[in-house]
């Protein structure tokens, strides 16, 4: 059985350098997103855009996450459209429930008055 050594620190005397720029890089890009989204939750009144621009900056975080964190940015196109496409379709389900329930909502309300 081969033995495969990806880093001998031994034979070359070096160790790599740590990558500090890319994780700095990645928390200063999640830190500003969350102040958007805390900067919009304390300026806005609470109305459907308000939500659009919450769901939105969190869908834009999530899939930041995936690729940074779960290496899915490095993963071939096909596995990434096999995870992205129903996820898009869970959202669209979603949306359609919430508006089908806001209906149906005031439907009853209207019944009964």
């Amino acid at each position: 059985m081969a033995t495969h050594h990806e880093h001998d620190y031994t034979t070359t005397g070096e160790i790599p350098k740590p990558q500090t720029k890319a994780i700095w890089r990645t928390f200063l890009i999640l830190v500003g997103l969350t102040a958007v989204e805390f900067i919009f939750a304390f300026t806005m009144e609470a109305s459907t855009l308000r939500n659009a621009i919450f769901i939105i900056l969190t869908i834009f975080k999530a899939f930041y996450i995936v690729g940074e964190f779960m290496h899915l940015k490095h993963e071939t196109k096909a596995l990434v459209w096999s995870i992205i496409l129903p996820m898009a379709l869970v959202a669209w389900l979603m949306v359609a429930l919430i508006a089908e329930g806001s209906y149906y909502f005031e439907s009853v309300t209207n019944y009964f008055k």
